[in-house]
């Protein structure tokens, strides 16, 4: 096997568990895949504030500790109404910006979008869970064919200061997959052709986000002077390291949600 794809054994097989995981959770129901989004997320706040230069070691734990037992309270004690849980976050994300010796504003930004982007997951999974089940799939497929048509036709950057690896043929490869996956979903229901269109462009749309969102946590990394947020998945880095698409996607879904534009 080429070097270019040396490590694609072990980020399939870590793949495959991830997605074996995601699956059983969302399966068994709302209860068990919320709990997995409670956990992801506390995960990715302690590699964020691990890569902000925190002003104390425990501090990242603290603030994991922290979302994941806000996490379940909002989803499992139901003790939590909408301001009360507006108020708390806002609380978090200063909390992160503060527990940074630089860059509070990546805390408080970043921070607020992994947050908002889990708490979207975790409602939208009782409310539409066959919307989940299609960003999800537009996010994986986005990453896999933008992996797989970097790595075999290279060709110009997209963003070389910020994401080396990413290339153009990724990106747009990236686009046509979360496309066809859209428009087929969309034919399959019997929707017209109008919805068909439209579906296909929102999807390209979140495709986007989902790229930019790896892009703005490759900054974040940059930024730190690392390669991988962690190392907990083998041949993937850390959980942001692999979620940052979803982050994306869901920010973007999130913001059109709340304009009524979907």
């Amino acid at each position: 096997m080429s070097d270019k794809w040396r490590d694609l054994r072990i980020r399939v097989l870590s793949a495959v568990v991830l997605l074996a995981v995601a699956l059983g959770a969302f399966l068994s129901g709302p209860t068990a895949f919320q709990f997995l989004i409670a956990g992801v997320t506390g995960v990715m706040i302690w590699e964020m504030c691990n890569l902000l230069d925190p002003r104390h070691r425990a501090l990242p734990v603290v603030a994991a500790v922290a979302v994941t037992a806000l996490f379940i309270w909002i989803f499992r004690l139901g003790r939590a109404d909408a301001l009360e849980s507006g108020l708390v976050l806002l609380g978090l994300c200063i909390g992160f910006a503060l527990i940074a010796r630089r860059g509070w504003w990546i805390g408080f930004l970043y921070g607020g979008a992994v947050l908002l982007s889990g708490l979207w997951l975790a409602a939208f999974a009782v409310l539409q869970p066959d919307l989940i089940l299609m960003l999800l799939g537009i996010v994986i497929l986005t990453d896999i064919a933008g992996y797989f048509a970097g790595r075999a036709f290279g060709g110009p950057k997209f963003w070389p200061r910020v994401s080396p690896k990413k290339t153009w043929a990724g990106i747009v490869a990236g686009w046509i997959a979360a496309a066809i996956l859209a428009a087929g979903l969309a034919l399959n229901a019997g929707l017209p052709m109008r919805i068909v269109l439209i579906w296909t462009f929102a999807a390209m749309f979140l495709s986007l986000a989902s790229q930019l969102g790896d892009i703005a946590e490759s900054a974040i990394k940059r930024r730190a002077g690392v390669k991988d947020a962690s190392d907990l998945i083998p041949g993937h880095g850390g959980f942001m390291d692999r979620f940052d698409g979803i982050v994306g996607a869901a920010s973007l879904f999130l913001i059109l949600s709340l304009l009524g534009a979907l």
